[in-house]
């Protein structure tokens, strides 16, 4: 065909011939241009780097950085988001729980040596049965209460022999630490306790016990903090709430007087440790542990 073509072209007219060598030039024109880009190692460069490129965003995307980066960052940033509120929401629900059985414990609406049921405190928090399984389940580990299969959990009858176990390993712990903290804490740190300490004086004067206990833990976390032993406040806590629960057989709960009486000790044991009177401090802190 290439023949005829070129046969035809010289017959018809001179002018043509331009046309002929124009297109006989075009392909070997190509050629040589490839020949020089082999030559250079430029053509194949190219191509290798242009499919390579292809080849990178068609068939092997996790390999790139930007993609990742990409896949990573929603993940990283809204996934965890939604996905942990529920969670948040649900020790929420349970931590509040849990403080509102502690203050029933510790207001006696949770007789001790009776069972009661996760569905029945459920219906009176307002809330379902599982956060206040999961909150009696603490109290069990607390000692608290104790499990009762297929009814619920009893709480845990004490006396006061109990009690006063209690209050002798608290005054191992807390005494010694008070004593070396009164000649290391300078004033202005005891001044930062003092509104703790009248907050505890308030609701003494209200005769209120639930909110009295929890004054009171919050003034001896706090005093026990400045030692910078976490493990200490963490056990010295843990002692002070169950020291807290009532007894069976015992003596009469405290009333408003006794609760002032005890949050007056704080008031005077912090101007004793503002003071540095060393023995004044250790007179209080014995004192106010015996009468705990």
């Amino acid at each position: 065909m290439e023949q005829a073509g070129s046969l035809s072209a010289r017959g018809s007219t001179g002018s043509a011939a331009p046309d002929i060598r124009t297109a006989s030039v075009r392909v070997p024109a190509q050629a040589r241009a490839m020949d020089v880009e082999r030559e250079r190692g430029v053509a194949s460069d190219e191509s290798r780097s242009a499919s390579g490129a292809r080849g990178e965003h068609t068939h092997s995307e996790p390999p790139i950085p930007h993609p990742r980066v990409e896949s990573a960052h929603p993940v990283e940033t809204a996934r965890p988001v939604e996905t942990a509120r529920p969670v948040v929401q649900r020790a929420s629900v349970r931590g509040q729980i849990l403080d509102a059985l502690r203050t029933a414990l510790v207001a006696g609406e949770l007789a001790p040596g009776q069972v009661y049921s996760a569905p029945v405190l459920g219906e009176r928090f307002g809330v379902s049965a599982t956060p206040v399984r999961e909150a009696m389940q603490q109290l069990a580990l607390e000692g608290a209460v104790e499990v009762v299969p297929n009814r619920g959990f009893r709480v845990v009858r004490r006396g006061t022999r109990e009690l006063a176990e209690l209050a002798e390993i608290r005054a191992l712990l807390e005494v010694p630490v008070v004593l070396r903290l009164a000649r290391t804490v300078p004033a202005a740190r005891w001044a930062e306790l003092r509104p703790l300490a009248e907050a505890a004086a308030r609701a003494a004067s209200a005769g209120c016990r639930a909110t009295y206990a929890e004054c009171d833990r919050a003034f001896h976390h706090a005093m026990l903090a400045l030692a910078g032993n976490d493990q200490l406040v963490q056990i010295a806590d843990d002692l002070h709430r169950r020291a807290q629960w009532p007894l069976v057989g015992g003596p009469v709960p405290r009333g408003r007087a006794d609760l002032m009486a005890d949050a007056a000790e704080h008031l005077a044991l912090l101007d004793a440790l503002t003071a540095q009177d060393l023995p004044a401090v250790h007179s209080l802190v014995r004192e106010h542990f015996a009468d705990d």
